[in-house]
Protein backbone atom coordinates (compact mmCIF):
# COMPACT_ATOMS: atom_id res chain seq x y z
CA UNK A 1 0.00 0.00 0.00
CA UNK A 2 1.44 3.44 -1.19
CA UNK A 3 1.97 5.76 1.45
CA UNK A 4 0.08 9.16 1.43
CA UNK A 5 2.34 11.83 1.27
CA UNK A 6 1.54 14.66 4.20
CA UNK A 7 0.42 18.01 3.15
CA UNK A 8 2.33 20.40 5.59
CA UNK A 9 0.70 22.83 7.69
CA UNK A 10 0.07 26.25 6.18
CA UNK A 11 2.15 29.02 7.79
CA UNK A 12 -0.24 31.42 9.60
CA UNK A 13 0.24 33.85 6.83
CA UNK A 14 -1.34 31.87 3.96
CA UNK A 15 -4.62 31.34 5.70
CA UNK A 16 -7.20 33.42 4.23
CA UNK A 17 -9.47 33.43 7.14
CA UNK A 18 -6.85 34.52 8.68
CA UNK A 19 -6.15 37.74 6.31
CA UNK A 20 -9.59 38.41 6.25
CA UNK A 21 -10.00 38.44 10.27
CA UNK A 22 -6.61 40.25 11.07
CA UNK A 23 -7.87 43.04 8.07
CA UNK A 24 -11.41 43.70 10.09
CA UNK A 25 -9.28 44.66 12.64
CA UNK A 26 -6.94 47.29 10.55
CA UNK A 27 -10.79 48.36 9.38
CA UNK A 28 -11.60 49.03 12.89
CA UNK A 29 -9.06 50.62 13.92
CA UNK A 30 -9.06 53.15 10.71
CA UNK A 31 -13.05 53.21 11.32
CA UNK A 32 -13.26 54.30 14.94
CA UNK A 33 -12.09 57.57 14.85
CA UNK A 34 -14.14 57.94 12.04
CA UNK A 35 -17.43 56.91 13.74
CA UNK A 36 -16.31 58.30 17.26
CA UNK A 37 -17.42 61.53 15.34
CA UNK A 38 -20.62 60.06 14.48
CA UNK A 39 -21.32 58.95 17.78
CA UNK A 40 -21.79 55.01 16.24
CA UNK A 41 -20.38 51.98 16.74
CA UNK A 42 -19.50 50.13 13.18
CA UNK A 43 -22.41 47.76 13.28
CA UNK A 44 -24.55 50.70 14.06
CA UNK A 45 -23.33 52.79 11.18
CA UNK A 46 -23.79 50.05 8.61
CA UNK A 47 -27.47 49.85 9.89
CA UNK A 48 -27.69 53.97 9.56
CA UNK A 49 -26.37 52.87 6.32
CA UNK A 50 -28.93 50.84 4.93
CA UNK A 51 -31.46 52.94 6.01
CA UNK A 52 -30.04 56.29 4.29
CA UNK A 53 -30.25 53.62 1.08
CA UNK A 54 -33.93 52.99 2.04
CA UNK A 55 -36.10 54.32 4.47
CA UNK A 56 -38.83 52.30 6.15
CA UNK A 57 -37.99 48.87 6.48
CA UNK A 58 -38.47 45.30 8.33
CA UNK A 59 -36.18 44.35 11.00
CA UNK A 60 -35.95 40.77 9.19
CA UNK A 61 -35.29 42.88 5.49
CA UNK A 62 -32.19 44.97 7.05
CA UNK A 63 -31.20 41.75 8.78
CA UNK A 64 -31.13 39.89 5.29
CA UNK A 65 -29.13 42.94 4.05
CA UNK A 66 -26.53 43.11 7.42
CA UNK A 67 -26.13 39.57 7.08
CA UNK A 68 -27.33 39.92 11.10
CA UNK A 69 -29.85 37.78 13.10
CA UNK A 70 -32.83 39.55 14.88
CA UNK A 71 -31.16 38.88 17.86
CA UNK A 72 -28.23 40.16 17.52
CA UNK A 73 -29.93 43.55 15.88
CA UNK A 74 -32.82 43.95 18.37
CA UNK A 75 -30.25 45.21 20.87
CA UNK A 76 -28.56 47.50 18.17
CA UNK A 77 -31.83 48.88 17.32
CA UNK A 78 -32.72 49.75 20.89
CA UNK A 79 -29.45 51.95 20.59
CA UNK A 80 -29.90 53.31 18.05
CA UNK A 81 -33.44 54.56 18.62
CA UNK A 82 -32.91 55.42 22.40
CA UNK A 83 -30.21 57.61 20.84
CA UNK A 84 -32.88 59.39 18.02
CA UNK A 85 -31.73 58.44 15.19
CA UNK A 86 -34.69 55.91 14.14
CA UNK A 87 -38.26 54.73 15.29
CA UNK A 88 -39.79 50.92 15.57
CA UNK A 89 -43.11 50.38 15.17
CA UNK A 90 -45.31 47.00 14.44
CA UNK A 91 -46.72 46.88 11.06
CA UNK A 92 -50.23 47.99 10.59
CA UNK A 93 -50.89 45.48 8.20
CA UNK A 94 -48.78 42.61 9.82
CA UNK A 95 -48.36 42.70 13.90
CA UNK A 96 -45.74 40.14 13.26
CA UNK A 97 -43.57 42.68 11.31
CA UNK A 98 -41.30 45.92 13.21
CA UNK A 99 -40.82 48.75 10.34
CA UNK A 100 -37.71 50.58 11.08
CA UNK A 101 -37.59 54.34 9.95
CA UNK A 102 -35.25 56.78 10.33
CA UNK A 103 -36.03 60.46 12.38
CA UNK A 104 -34.84 63.83 11.44
CA UNK A 105 -31.64 63.47 13.34
CA UNK A 106 -30.87 60.21 11.53
CA UNK A 107 -31.48 61.39 8.23
CA UNK A 108 -29.49 64.47 9.06
CA UNK A 109 -26.55 62.43 10.12
CA UNK A 110 -25.79 61.21 6.77
CA UNK A 111 -24.82 64.55 5.92
CA UNK A 112 -21.85 63.89 8.35
CA UNK A 113 -21.07 60.38 7.69
CA UNK A 114 -20.03 61.25 3.83
CA UNK A 115 -17.02 61.82 5.69
CA UNK A 116 -16.39 58.31 6.52
CA UNK A 117 -16.05 56.67 3.32
CA UNK A 118 -13.58 59.08 2.05
CA UNK A 119 -11.62 58.20 5.15
CA UNK A 120 -11.09 55.25 4.62
CA UNK A 121 -10.30 55.51 1.06
CA UNK A 122 -7.93 57.65 1.96
CA UNK A 123 -6.27 55.58 4.77
CA UNK A 124 -6.04 52.82 2.12
CA UNK A 125 -4.03 54.44 -0.49
CA UNK A 126 -5.90 52.24 -3.18
CA UNK A 127 -7.73 53.88 -5.81
CA UNK A 128 -11.67 53.44 -6.00
CA UNK A 129 -11.86 51.41 -8.56
CA UNK A 130 -9.04 48.75 -6.95
CA UNK A 131 -11.33 48.89 -3.91
CA UNK A 132 -14.83 47.91 -5.93
CA UNK A 133 -12.79 44.85 -7.26
CA UNK A 134 -11.77 43.38 -4.26
CA UNK A 135 -15.16 44.43 -2.34
CA UNK A 136 -16.73 42.32 -5.78
CA UNK A 137 -14.41 39.09 -4.97
CA UNK A 138 -14.75 39.63 -1.24
CA UNK A 139 -18.86 39.53 -1.93
CA UNK A 140 -18.32 36.58 -4.41
CA UNK A 141 -16.63 34.77 -2.14
CA UNK A 142 -18.86 35.29 0.99
CA UNK A 143 -22.15 34.38 -1.39
CA UNK A 144 -20.10 31.38 -2.24
CA UNK A 145 -19.51 30.47 1.05
CA UNK A 146 -22.77 31.47 2.74
CA UNK A 147 -24.27 28.86 0.13
CA UNK A 148 -21.71 25.97 1.01
CA UNK A 149 -22.56 26.27 4.71
CA UNK A 150 -26.56 26.20 4.03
Amino acid sequence: MAKRAETPMPELDDFLCFAVYSLGHAFNKIYQPLLKRLDLTYPQYVTMVVLWEQDDVTVSRLGERLHLDSGTLTPLLKRLEAAGLITRARDKEDERQVRIRLTKAGIALKEKAKAVPEGVLCATGWTVADLSRLTGDLRRLRDDMKELAA
